[in-house]
C-alpha cells in the first residue's frame, strides 16, 4: 500500500509543474502508460521485490491522474458549474469503487491476487483514448521556470491552501490507514469474511458517496462549504467508531454507509475549493501539491495503523483512528479552509460564468 503512495509525494508536484508548462495531455498520457505498463509487470512478477518496485513506479504514474482530471475541469468550468463537474468526477470514482472491489474479490477467489490486480492494465487503453481525444492545449505562459516556481510557492504558502493540504492529509490517513488497510483485516479476523464478501463490504460506502457527489452542487448552495466539511469530518469519526465497536456485520455495514457520506461531503469539496483558489497557469502545480499531501497521507496511514492494530487489535485501532476526526473538524470549522472561494461567492450573486463553451 505504501509503496504506491510514497513516490507521489515527490512526483505529484513535478507532474503539476510540467502540466502547467507543456500542457495537460502531454503529461497525462505518459502517466497512464507508465501506470498500465507497471501493472502488467506487477501481475507477472516472480519475486516480491519486483512487486514492490512495480508498485513504486505505478505510484509515479498515478501521481498525476486524479489531480489532472480536476485541473482539466477547472480549466473549462467556473463557479457552481465547476462544483457540479467535480462532483460528477468524484461520483465516477466512487461508483467505480462500488464495482471494482466486488470484481477484484471475485477474481481473487477464482484465481488469486494476480488476476484480481490485472484490470489495472486497462490504463493502457485509457491512454490510447486520451491521446486521440484530448486537445493538445498548452497554458498561455512563457515565463521562466524560476518565476513560475516562485509564484507557485507564494500561493502554496497562503493559509487557506496550507489548511486545505493539511485537511487532505488527515482525510487520506483515515481512508488508506483505516478503511483500506485496517478494515479488510478486521472483516476477516472478526467476522471470517472471505475476499469476495470483503470486496462487497468495501463497496458499500461508494453507494452513499456517489449519491452525495452527484448532488454536491445543490448541497453546497444550500449549506455552504464550511458546513459540508465540518459535517463530513464528524461523520468520519462516527463511521469508524461504529465499524470498530459493532458486534454484528450489519453494524459494520451501517458504519460504512455513513463513511461514504463523509467522503462524499469532503473529498470533492476540497478538490473544487483548491482548484477555484488557484490561477489558471498555476492550477496544475497547486492541485499537484495538494495531491502530494494526500499521497503522504496514503503512505503514512497504512504504516501507522497496521502497526497499531498489530498492538491493540483491529477494532480498537478503528475506534482510536476515529479520533482523527476531532482535529479535522477543528481545521474545517475554525480556519479559512471552510471559507467560500471568491469565485463561488461571485456566482451566487449572478456574476460568474457557467459552462457554456466549455469544449470550444
Amino acid at each position: 500500500m505504501a509503496a504506491a503512495s510514497m513516490p507521489g509525494f515527490i512526483a505529484a508536484p513535478v507532474i503539476g509543474v510540467a502540466a502547467d508548462r507543456v500542457g495537460r495531455k502531454r503529461v497525462l498520457v505518459p502517466c497512464l502508460v507508465l501506470f498500465g505498463a507497471m501493472s502488467a509487470v506487477l501481475v507477472t512478477a516472480q519475486a516480491f521485490w519486483v512487486v514492490i518496485l512495480a508498485r513504486f513506479l505505478m505510484g509515479i504514474g498515478s501521481a498525476g491522474l486524479i489531480n489532472l482530471a480536476v485541473v482539466m475541469i477547472g480549466d473549462h468550468w467556473h463557479g457552481e458549474a465547476r462544483v457540479r463537474q467535480v462532483g460528477r468526477n468524484a461520483a465516477v470514482l466512487t461508483s467505480s469503487l462500488a464495482v471494482l472491489p466486488m470484481i477484484s474479490g471475485l477474481l481473487a477467489s477464482l484465481n488469486g491476487w494476480r488476476l484480481a490486480l490485472s484490470p489495472s492494465i486497462l490504463a493502457l487503453v485509457t491512454a490510447a483514448f486520451a491521446y486521440r481525444l484530448l486537445d493538445d492545449v498548452r497554458p498561455d505562459t512563457n515565463r521562466p521556470l524560476g518565476d513560475q516556481l516562485r509564484d507557485s510557492a507564494r500561493i502554496l504558502r497562503s493559509p487557506v491552501i496550507a489548511a486545505t493540504m493539511a485537511s487532505g492529509f488527515l482525510i487520506f490517513v483515515m481512508i488508506f490507514g483505516l478503511f483500506l488497510t485496517t478494515l479488510p483485516v478486521h472483516l476477516k479476523s472478526e467476522f471470517g469474511l472471505e475476499a469476495a464478501s470483503r470486496g462487497l463490504m468495501l463497496a458499500l460506502p461508494s453507494i452513499s458517496s456517489t449519491v452525495i457527489a452527484l448532488n454536491i452542487a445543490s448541497l453546497r448552495r444550500r449549506f455552504g462549504l464550511r458546513w459540508l466539511l465540518v459535517a463530513g469530518a464528524g461523520l468520519f469519526g462516527v463511521a469508524l467508531l461504529v465499524a470498530g465497536w459493532a458486534a454484528a456485520i450489519w453494524g459494520v455495514a451501517l458504519g460504512m454507509l455513513v463513511y461514504g457520506v463523509a467522503e462524499g461531503f469532503t473529498v470533492p469539496s476540497l478538490q473544487e475549493a483548491t482548484a477555484a483558489r488557484a490561477p489558471a497557469d498555476q492550477r496544475g502545480t497547486v492541485l499537484a501539491v495538494w495531491v502530494s499531501a494526500v499521497r503522504l497521507g496514503q503512505a503514512v496511514g497504512p504504516l501507522l495503523f497496521s502497526w497499531l492494530f498489530a498492538l491493540v487489535g483491529t477494532g480498537p485501532a478503528l475506534m482510536i483512528g476515529a479520533g482523527l476526526s476531532i482535529p479535522l473538524m477543528a481545521l474545517h470549522g475554525f480556519t479559512s479552509v471552510g471559507s467560500e472561494p471568491r469565485e463561488l461567492e461571485d456566482f451566487d450573486r449572478g456574476q460568474s460564468s457557467d459552462s457554456s463553451g466549455a469544449f470550444e
